[in-house]
């Protein structure tokens, strides 16, 4: 999954942050206190977490010792003004994978989260291929052989998703989670659109692949016509 949580109550920031992800293909849950940034870990399994040390209901570090102390290792970023040696350590050493002070250039917070997801917990391509189906999030488009088409933010969550589940199904509720995160309203039908429009662009592009719905089970990338195979 290509969603990320991010930890800051300045709107302004937090917006300018998600803007800059979502240029990079991630898309980003926005959390303003810490009560409320636990309760969506619990929820959604992050590949990484952005999160800022001055917020009102205390330190981002606070969200760090919680987590870690439930043995849940997932990387994080810690965004502050503080910039002295002592206050890096401290983060360090309440179990933030990396630190950057601001002011900050958003491409290299946008390099330094793309790095986290590479850690090996989380290992996995950030430009995944199945059947010879890419996603370029980079680039924000899909690709078969030499033909390519754009897709949306959601549609790029979305076949993010189901080209790593490389043929097996994912339930709807992972689907939704994954394209409009925790903190959008989903309406009950934009699940369907926007798998409606991604089957238009798969065969705009003569990809193989079809995106097929298992019943009690959920979508998959389906090769002839069975899920869980690639086309011969």
């Amino acid at each position: 999954m290509n969603r990320i949580a991010l930890l800051e109550d300045h709107e302004r920031m937090a917006a300018l942050i998600a803007k800059a992800l979502a240029a990079a293909g991630i898309g980003t849950d926005i959390y303003a206190t810490i009560a409320h940034a636990a309760a969506g870990c619990t929820q959604m399994a992050y590949p990484v977490l952005v999160l800022d040390r001055n917020v009102p209901d205390g330190d981002g570090l606070d969200l760090v010792r919680q987590l870690r102390a439930r043995s849940v290792l997932t990387p994080c970023l810690m965004l502050t003004a503080r910039d002295a040696l002592h206050d890096r350590v401290a983060g360090l050493e309440a179990g933030a994978d990396d630190y950057l002070p601001k002011p900050f250039s958003m491409e290299e917070m946008v390099a330094r989260v793309r790095a986290l997801m590479r850690r090996p917990a989380q290992l996995h391509s950030l430009s995944p291929e199945f059947a010879g189906l890419r996603v370029e999030p980079d680039a924000g488009c899909m690709r078969q052989g030499e033909e390519s088409v754009s897709l949306a933010a959601a549609e790029m969550q979305l076949m993010l998703v189901l080209v790593r589940a490389a043929g097996k199904s994912v339930r709807r509720t992972a689907l939704e989670a994954a394209a409009w995160g925790l903190s959008e309203p989903v309406t009950p039908n934009a699940l369907d659109v926007a798998l409606h429009r991604l089957r238009r662009k798969l065969a705009a592009i003569d990809s193989p692949l079809q995106i097929g719905n298992i019943r009690g089970h959920g979508y998959a990338l389906l090769g002839n016509g069975k899920p869980g195979q690639a086309p011969s």
